[in-house]
């Protein structure tokens, strides 16, 4: 694993490998790197990926109080990092970091936005879901916590969540259930304002899940128009987990996006 610094010191780390352009991959909630293994070794085959661990997970730091500006530097620092202008693939409350960070670096080539959850006045987690998932953590039952998160927040069916039980990095999102909360915090506090957005034409893909819950629609097409140089390419069928739902599909698109 590499570290970076970022602004305010803290330490984040990004595994790298493959051979080719900067791709920095960014994960979404309850998760670290290791999300992207159903996909990485075919991206790896034509990109240098830098897969990043947020801060609080893994080999990275987590300087508190918590803040979605520091993690957007995080991410700022990772493309910084880079030896020439980067990709940016960022899934979830990941691509809204991503999004972010994509306004504090001028070393960003192309920008994959996987479904960021963007609030729509009244946030994007249902009333008083925040305070159960964090009672779930107080209360030792971190499992439960993420499942809650899966079925009440990202609203995946219950078999897909069956399916990313039986995964590896379920152990991780175990793990890493504390920050759930706060994530879920920044996004419903965070005000998506279009007008700084645009005079950012990097070209950018929005992927979105044909399936997926009405909200994560609605935000993307905020997204979408609010950047000049970005279009929308719906996958069939899929919801928020295309990558593990189907990794082929998912790779397809990210790899026709960023090799033309």
């Amino acid at each position: 694993m590499n570290t970076v610094q970022s602004k305010d010191g803290t330490g984040i780390a990004c595994r790298v490998a493959g051979t080719g352009p900067p791709l920095i991959l960014v994960h979404g909630t309850a998760a670290d790197h290791a999300r992207w293994g159903s996909v990485s070794p075919a991206l790896e085959k034509q990109f240098t990926i830098y897969a990043v661990d947020r801060r609080g997970r893994g080999e990275s730091g987590d300087t508190l109080p918590y803040a979605i500006e520091r993690e957007c530097e995080d991410i700022a620092a990772v493309i910084d990092s880079a030896p020439a202008p980067a990709n940016i693939l960022g899934h979830s409350h990941g691509a809204l970091c991503s999004l972010e960070a994509a306004l504090l670096t001028k070393n960003v080539a192309r920008i994959i936005l996987y479904e960021p959850p963007l609030a729509a006045g009244t946030g994007t987690s249902p009333p008083g879901a925040v305070g159960r998932i964090q009672q779930l953590v107080d209360a030792g039952d971190r499992e439960e916590a993420v499942a809650t998160f899966f079925r009440e927040i990202v609203r995946m069916p219950a078999g897909e969540i069956d399916k990313l039980r039986a995964l590896p990095v379920w152990k991780t999102r175990i793990a890493t259930a504390h920050t759930i909360p706060r994530e879920m915090n920044a996004d419903d506090q965070y005000r998506f304002v279009p007008e700084r957005f645009r005079r950012l034409e990097v070209p950018t893909l929005l992927l979105l899940g044909g399936d997926s819950p009405a909200f994560m629609k609605s935000a993307t097409e905020r997204v979408h128009g609010a950047l000049p140089g970005s279009h929308v390419v719906v996958m069939p069928g899929q919801q928020h987990a295309a990558m593990n739902t189907a990794p082929e599909l998912f790779i397809a698109e990210v790899l026709r996006f960023l090799t033309p």
